[in-house]
C-alpha cells in the first residue's frame, strides 16, 4: 500500500527499552509493569491501574468483579467491536443492544433508558473513535437506576469529557493497546478504577485467583498460597509493558499529532459533496483514534465502491463497525428483537481513513484528492 490504513510508530527508544527489559531477571510480574500502571494512573487521573493481556480481558474482569452473572442484563451499543459483547457472554449474562447517535456513533442516554428492565445490572459505554459519550446524562441514569457503568475506552486513551479523562467516570475504564491504538503493546490492555475493593478483586482475578499468605512474605521456607475463587491468566508481561511504558512517555505528542492530522483532513474534506466529516461536541476532547467519515446518499458512488477504488490507488481504509445485531451469533443465539435504524444506516456508510502518527501532509492530500 502506498498509504496504509495504519503504521505503528515504534522508535529506537522503544526498541532499546524492550531490549533492556529482556535482560532483566523477571519477565512477568516485574517492576516495569508497576511503572507502566503507576504512570497510567498519573496520566489519566485514576487512583488505580491494572495492566492486563487485552481490553477484552479488562471488560471481562470488570464485569466479573462487579458480580455480573446469569440472569443479569448488560446494556451496550450494537455499533461496536464484538469484544464488548463477548465479555458479557463470558459471564453468562445477557447482552441488551442499543442504537447509537447518527453523528457521533456513540450510545445515547435515550437509547439506554429504553432498554432498562428489572434485570439490568450494568451499562457498557463505548467512546467511539476517541470522542466521549454524553457522560453527564449517562451517569445520572446510572445513579437514579442503581446501575454500574463500565467505560470501554479502547479508542479513548486521553479523551476527556469536561475536565475528566475517560476511564474515570464509571466503575472501571477498559483500555486497549492493540497495534492501531493511541499507544501499543502489541496485544495488551489496562483497567482503571477509583474503587479500592474493586481493584483488589480484579488484581486477584487477573492471576488465577491466587492469594499469598502474610507469612509467605516473611519466609520462603513457609511459602503458601490459597485460591479463594477461580481466576484467569490475564497478566501483562514485562516485555509488552516496557513497550507501552516507553510509548506512554510521549503520549501528549502522539495525541497532538493525531489531532493535527484530523484538522488537515477537515480542511480538505469539509466541502466535498456527499462526505460528512467527524462531528465533535464542544465539551469533549476528541483524540482521533479513528478519523471516520460518512458516505452519504448524494456521493457519486457507494461506500464499498469507494473502498475498492481507494484500494486500487494504494490507499488503505477500514470499516468500524458492522453492527453486532447482524452477526450470525446474535441472530442464531441471542435473537435481539429490536429496531436499530441508525446503526443500520451507518453500517453501509462509515469509512475510517488512514491516520497514524508519522502520516505526512502529502499523504493526507493524496487521500483527500482521491475522495474529491
Amino acid at each position: 500500500m502506498k498509504i496504509p490504513y495504519f503504521v505503528p510508530w515504534i522508535t529506537s527508544k522503544d526498541i532499546n527499552f524492550v531490549k533492556k527489559t529482556l535482560k532483566q531477571r523477571w519477565l512477568t510480574h516485574g517492576p516495569i509493569l508497576e511503572k507502566f500502571e503507576n504512570h497510567t494512573s498519573k496520566f489519566l487521573g485514576s487512583d488505580y491501574s491494572l495492566g492486563v493481556s487485552s481490553a477484552t480481558h479488562a471488560l471481562h474482569l470488570s464485569l466479573r468483579a462487579l458480580g455480573i452473572g446469569p440472569e443479569d442484563e448488560v446494556i451496550l451499543p450494537t455499533f461496536t467491536f464484538v469484544a464488548t459483547e463477548a465479555a458479557v457472554v463470558y459471564c453468562g449474562a445477557k447482552s441488551v443492544l442499543a442504537d447509537v447517535d447518527q453523528d457521533t456513533f456513540n450510545i445515547t442516554p435515550e437509547e439506554i433508558e429504553k432498554r432498562i428492565t428489572k434485570k439490568t445490572r450494568a451499562l457498557i459505554v463505548v467512546h467511539y473513535g476517541g470522542q466521549s459519550c454524553d457522560m453527564d446524562d449517562i451517569m445520572e441514569i446510572s445513579k437514579r437506576r442503581g446501575l454500574h457503568v463500565i467505560e470501554d475506552c479502547a479508542h479513548a486513551f486521553g479523551s476527556t469529557f469536561g475536565n475528566l479523562k475517560c476511564g474515570n467516570m464509571g466503575k472501571t475504564g477498559c483500555f486497549s493497546f492493540y497495534p492501531t491504538k493511541i499507544i501499543t503493546t502489541g496485544e495488551g490492555g489496562m483497567i482503571t478504577t477509583n474503587d479500592k475493593n474493586l481493584f483488589e478483586s480484579m488484581t486477584l482475578l487477573r492471576s488465577h485467583g491466587i492469594r499469598l499468605s502474610a507469612r509467605n512474605r516473611e519466609s520462603l521456607a513457609k511459602w503458601r498460597y490459597d485460591v479463594s475463587q477461580i481466576g484467569y491468566n490475564y497478566r501483562l508481561d514485562e516485555i509488552r509493558a516496557s513497550l507501552g511504558y516507553s510509548q506512554l512517555l510521549r503520549i501528549n505528542e502522539l495525541i497532538k499529532v493525531r489531532k493535527k492530522i484530523a484538522k488537515e483532513y477537515d480542511k480538505r474534506l469539509k466541502n466535498i459533496k456527499g462526505i460528512s466529516i467527524p462531528k465533535r461536541a464542544s465539551n469533549r476532547n476528541h483524540i482521533y483514534h479513528l478519523y471516520t467519515i460518512k458516505i452519504e446518499d448524494d456521493y457519486h458512488m457507494t461506500r464499498d465502491e469507494l473502498i475498492d477504488k481507494l484500494y486500487r490507488r494504494g490507499i488503505g481504509t477500514s470499516v468500524q463497525y458492522q453492527p453486532l445485531h447482524l452477526m450470525t451469533y446474535n441472530k442464531k443465539y441471542l435473537k435481539h428483537k429490536r429496531e436499530f435504524s441508525k446503526a443500520n444506516y451507518l453500517k453501509d456508510r462509515v469509512l475510517s481513513l488512514p491516520i497514524f502518527p508519522k502520516m505526512t501532509i502529502k499523504q493526507i492530500e493524496t487521500v483527500a484528492s482521491a475522495l474529491r
